[in-house]
C-alpha cells in the first residue's frame, strides 16, 4: 500500500470551540448545509446509511449515501463511501468503499479538524486515479466550507 496513493489527509485549524465544530459534523442536517447535501430529518448513527441529493450545481443528479462507522461524541466521525460516485449508469454497490475519518483535538484557542480519507488502492484501477483527483480537491473545497460555517454560526 503507498500512503500517498492510498489516502487524503486534510488538516485545518477552526476559530470555533470544539463542540461547535463537533455539531457541524455530526449533526447531519448541519452537516448536509455546509457539505453540499440534503439530509433534512436524518441522523449519523453507527451501523445506519445516511443518504441524500447532492446539492452542489451540477451534481444535483448524485445520491450522496454513506454507512455511518463510527460516532465519538467531540472526538471522532467515520463514515464508509464509494468516492466519486457520480456517473448515473454506473452501479458501484460491488465496488469497494474508502473510509473518511474526521478527528477533533483542541488546539489553542481552536479545535484542530483532521480528516483521512483511506483506501483508494483497493478502488477498480479504471476510476482510481479520477476519485482521487476529484475527492482530493473536493476536500480542499470542503475544508473551507466548514471553515466558513463554524466562523458564521
Amino acid at each position: 500500500m503507498n500512503a500517498s496513493t492510498d489516502r487524503i489527509e486534510r488538516e485545518i485549524l477552526l476559530k470555533a470551540t470544539r463542540s461547535r465544530v463537533w455539531q457541524a459534523l455530526s449533526d447531519a442536517e448541519a452537516f448536509g448545509d455546509w457539505f453540499g447535501v440534503a439530509l433534512k430529518g436524518q441522523r449519523f448513527v453507527a451501523g445506519q446509511r445516511a443518504r441524500g441529493h447532492i446539492t452542489y450545481p451540477g451534481y444535483e443528479h448524485v445520491m450522496w449515501d454513506v454507512l455511518v462507522e463510527r460516532v465519538e461524541p467531540e472526538r471522532l466521525l467515520s463514515f464508509r463511501w464509494h468516492p466519486y460516485a457520480v456517473d448515473p449508469a454506473v452501479d458501484y454497490t460491488e465496488e469497494p468503499t474508502t473510509l473518511v475519518v474526521f478527528e477533533l483535538e483542541d488546539a489553542g484557542e481552536g479545535t484542530l479538524l483532521r480528516l483521512v480519507e483511506s483506501g483508494f488502492d483497493n478502488i477498480p484501477l479504471a476510476r482510481r486515479p479520477e476519485a482521487f483527483r476529484m475527492n482530493s480537491g473536493g476536500w480542499d473545497e470542503q475544508m473551507t466550507n466548514i471553515q466558513k460555517y463554524v466562523a458564521t454560526r
